[in-house]
């Protein structure tokens, strides 16, 4: 597959190299932009490893919500991964540089995380709402079995889409210049290099939009609407809280996942800059992954309890 292709000029080629411009607008700031974003990353690393372990070492946390929470935090350290690590050597460097493969590379597994995310957060949904508007049969339809395949799905959704789009994506011939506008490769603006026809790819992620980003929404919309329809039929205030309070973490962490999504896509792009539509989008790729442990240890007391039990353990061992 070859990417090289003359410029208007006739004199210069692509090579297979490409610049992420980034930050590079910042200049002595990047220093400081790295200090933060690698303390961000460190924590988004070490809280979704806890709820990880915490979901391994403690039996009172196998069920389906928390076999979910695990796939999410797993989720979580792969997203971020994808492209934070590469962003923080481009901050110390000077020549930000990328190769085409691992170009690709890296928006193969940015748009798979975030795909198999949206339909996870949708069967993490339906699982508060079997839990809550059909407690009774709720052993029958969220089954063992029944978790893996829908974990198993979101996944698999995430994999095979991103396989498509990817390959039609990076088998276009690629010409002018080699910049790339922003600090991780980006879909939209890998495109924008294409001197070919990309109708087919435009109608591909429109496609993708709809069945693998508005449906799992709408499914989690709906599944929230029944919730909260069921919880106020509930005759004591008490009552209405202990079980709201069970998905109260679920809810806060779809709210700012989507919000984050939705700052990021629907807000209109500046004309002649793209310095805030880059701090927007690093916003919506770093808060949502290091707030999300947070949101599960700080609001429930299932993982609270855990947590200290754990910490209990490990004192009592090395004692």
């Amino acid at each position: 597959m070859n990417h090289s292709a003359r410029v208007p000029d006739g004199n210069k080629t692509i090579s297979d190299v490409l610049i992420l411009v980034g930050f590079s607008y910042l200049n002595k700031l990047q220093i400081l932009l790295f200090l933060v974003l690698l303390i961000i990353y460190l924590a988004t690393l070490m809280g979704n490893l806890l709820v990880i372990l915490l979901i391994k070492l403690n039996p009172s946390l196998q069920t389906p919500m928390y076999f979910f929470l695990m796939n999410l935090s797993f989720l979580e350290i792969c997203f971020t991964t994808s492209m934070v690590p590469q962003l923080l050597v481009h901050l110390l460097v000077e020549e930000k540089t990328i190769s085409i493969a691992s170009c690709a590379a890296q928006m193969f597994f940015f748009n798979i995380m975030g795909l198999t995310e949206f339909c996870l957060l949708a069967a993490m949904a339906y699982d508060r709402y079997v839990a809550i508007c059909r407690p009774l049969h709720y052993t029958t339809l969220m089954s063992g079995q029944v978790c893996a395949l829908l974990a198993g799905a979101s996944w698999f959704i995430g994999i095979s889409v991103e396989v498509a789009h990817t390959t039609w994506t990076f088998s276009l011939h690629f010409c002018g210049s080699n910049r790339i506008h922003h600090f991780f490769c980006d879909a939209p603006q890998v495109l924008k290099m294409a001197c070919a026809d990309t109708t087919h790819i435009q109608i591909l992620r429109l496609v993708v939009t709809v069945l693998f980003i508005m449906s799992p929404f709408l499914l989690t919309l709906l599944s929230y609407i029944c919730i909260i329809s069921t919880i106020l039929t509930l005759p004591s205030a008490q009552g209405r809280h202990k079980v709201f309070s069970t998905s109260s973490s679920h809810l806060m962490v779809v709210t700012l996942f989507y919000g984050t999504a939705l700052i990021t896509y629907l807000v209109p792009k500046s004309g002649s800059t793209t310095e805030s539509d880059l701090l927007i989008s690093l916003l919506n790729t770093l808060v949502s992954p290091v707030l999300n442990p947070i949101i599960y240890t700080l609001r429930n007391n299932e993982v609270k309890r855990a947590l200290r039990n754990t910490l209990k353990k490990s004192i009592f061992s090395y004692s």
